[in-house]
This record gives C-alpha cells, sequence and structure tokens, in this order.
C-alpha cells in the first residue's frame, strides 16, 4: 500500500509539473518569440497595419472598406456581415454551379460596366464582381484599378494622368516576386486622393 502511494505521489508530481512547464512554454514562450518575431520582421503590420490621418486612426492597410460614389475606387465586394464588417470575416460560400451566384456575378458585371461607362464586350476582372474568401480583401488588381480611372478622375475634376500615378503609388508587386499579380491598395489609394496621406 505504501509503495502505490509513494508512486501515485510521484505520477501526480511529474504530471503537475508537465503541466506548469506546458503552460509556461505555450502561454509564455512561445507568445513571446512570435511577438518578439514579429516585430523584429515587421514591425508594422505586426501592429495591424494602421493608416493614420492628423493622428487619428482610420483604418488598416489590411482590411477593406467600403467606398461609394464615383469619386472614389471601389474595392471588391464584399460577403462579410452586411459588408466590410471586420468582425465577420467570410464568404458567401456558393458552389461555382450555384444558381444564385451565377445571376449575382452577372447582375454585377452589368454594374460595373454602367459605372465605368464601359462598352457591352468589355472584360470585367474576377475581382470586381466576386468577394474574396475573407470578404475583406484590401486590394484589387491593376486591371479593376485601370478600369475604374477615367470614372474617379472625371468625377474629381483631374486628370487621368494623375489618377494613372496615384495608381501606381499604390501598386503593389507579386508576393515573393512570383505569387498572385499585381495589384492596388483600395483604402490608401483613396485616402491619397483625398489628400488624407
Amino acid at each position: 500500500m505504501v509503495t502505490v502511494m509513494k508512486n501515485l505521489i510521484k505520477e501526480v508530481r511529474i504530471s503537475l509539473m508537465a503541466t506548469v512547464l506546458l503552460a509556461i512554454l505555450v502561454c509564455g514562450l512561445y507568445p513571446l518569440a512570435v511577438w518578439v518575431a514579429g516585430h523584429g520582421l515587421s514591425p508594422e503590420k505586426s501592429e495591424g497595419s494602421l493608416v493614420m490621418s492628423k493622428g487619428k486612426v482610420i483604418g488598416s492597410s489590411l482590411l477593406a472598406q467600403g467606398f461609394w460614389g464615383p469619386h472614389y475606387f471601389h474595392p471588391r465586394p464584399s460577403a462579410a456581415g452586411e459588408g466590410y464588417d471586420g468582425t465577420r470575416s467570410g464568404a458567401t460560400n456558393w458552389g461555382p454551379l450555384s444558381k444564385k451566384m451565377i445571376d449575382t456575378i452577372r447582375e454585377r458585371v452589368v454594374a460595373y460596366r454602367a459605372e465605368n461607362h464601359l462598352a457591352p464586350d468589355t472584360h470585367v476582372p474576377a475581382d470586381a464582381v466576386t468577394a474574396s474568401a475573407s470578404g475583406l480583401d484590401p486590394h484589387i488588381s491593376l486591371k479593376n484599378a485601370l478600369l475604374q480611372a477615367r470614372r474617379v478622375a472625371k468625377a474629381r475634376n483631374l486628370t487621368v494622368e494623375l489618377v494613372m500615378k496615384k495608381i501606381d503609388t499604390h501598386t503593389e508587386g507579386r508576393t515573393f516576386g512570383i505569387l498572385g499579380g499585381p495589384r492596388v491598395n483600395v483604402l490608401t489609394l483613396n485616402l491619397d486622393l483625398d489628400g488624407k496621406l
């Protein structure tokens, strides 16, 4: 009986020590290592890539915001909550054969062409009419931005050349030089056009 109790106490002590060590590792050392690495490698992104104007946070360059009206570049459609809701990130989860998805995209293509004064046979980029998986993608394709440039220039009484330069300023290259295509951050582009950056 004494041997059994000694073994039980030994096993409990080992279990408690393992639990304490695991808690220190997982709840203390690992988060600290991630924090140090994040701040060391990319301090801006680790702080949320906050966009400031006049000392006030007005958004994050990592999250889309809804912009409406002819004088703004428009982001991808959003399925996050009621749209662009950072607390309800998500997609529609419509399948590729979903009638609802096909009808929605067809309506968006017609609306996009009309809004940007494009010919009925103009190819509309997929990102202009489909939501991203998160519903909060802050970027649009370069082609999408270029198709919106004339509308924005006209609404703001600017030359198309000036708007094209602004687009170029806010165009990011491929990730790691090979993934994806050139993309434009809609928030920073619109804020720049508003003179808030």
